[in-house]
């Protein structure tokens, strides 16, 4: 699998990703700089978390005008796999290739701690070495997690299977205690129709690494790896 991390100025979780990427491929992961006009052959695509342009206007706003990201949308159409965590996930949303917005956590604090998601389909590249309805554990950090959309627009995620993610209690119950950020829906996750996006707002390269204190997040890379490159 040929895999890419796009970094843009106030990233900070793209050698995290790019090190769980490499540990499922066995392979070098390309770093590229937001200003960069073209891309290699690629398979994956990974936007990464942190502060993209020091959050300015607001999470992902100037990153999703930045030169690659014309490219990454190219990619898209063609069936390139891409993943935006975190501050990737906004800038999904702000180029539309994702709908919906994240605004300000329902608490107006910054969240960074583990919290439980069950997941709602595994019919995609990303989710499909989970079990539909498994709960696992991965971390968030974010001050903007809050997903709202038009009740449109939710009803079609819904109906076309594309919620990838909810936050949960332990049991995998859906309520408000399992909520960290007020998302409609408990929604942590997306996708696109053509299901080779995916935006969420949990860091599940924080938790690929027994050394980093759990594994739930690896079954995505190394499903990813399985997926692309058979």
């Amino acid at each position: 699998m040929k895999a890419a991390v796009i970094v843009f100025p106030g990233s900070n979780c793209d050698r995290d990703v790019q090190v769980s990427i490499e540990q499922s491929t066995g392979k070098p992961c390309a770093m590229i700089w937001h200003k960069e006009t073209e891309l290699p052959e690629l398979d994956l695509i990974v936007i990464p978390g942190g502060f993209s342009y020091g959050d300015y206007l607001r999470s992902g706003a100037i990153a999703a005008h930045s030169p690659i990201m014309r490219e990454v949308k190219a990619r898209t159409d063609s069936g390139v796999a891409v993943l935006g965590i975190c501050n990737g996930f906004h800038v999904l949303t702000e180029t539309q290739l994702l709908p919906g917005i994240l605004m300000r956590n329902a608490g107006l604090k910054f969240i960074c701690r583990d919290v439980d998601l069950r997941v709602e389909t595994t019919s995609s590249v990303f989710t499909q070495n989970y079990a539909k309805d498994q709960v696992i554990r991965i971390p968030i950090a974010h001050n903007d997690g809050n997903y709202f959309t038009d009740p449109d627009t939710l009803k079609m995620l819904e109906d076309e299977d594309r919620v990838a993610f909810r936050y949960c209690d332990a049991q995998g119950g859906i309520n408000e205690a399992g909520n960290p950020n007020g998302s409609m829906s408990s929604i942590a996750g997306i996708l696109n129709r053509r299901r080779n996006i995916l935006g969420m707002m949990p860091h599940p390269e924080r938790l690929a690494d027994q050394l980093l204190g759990g594994i739930d997040g690896r079954p995505m890379f190394d499903g990813l790896v399985e997926a692309l490159v058979a």
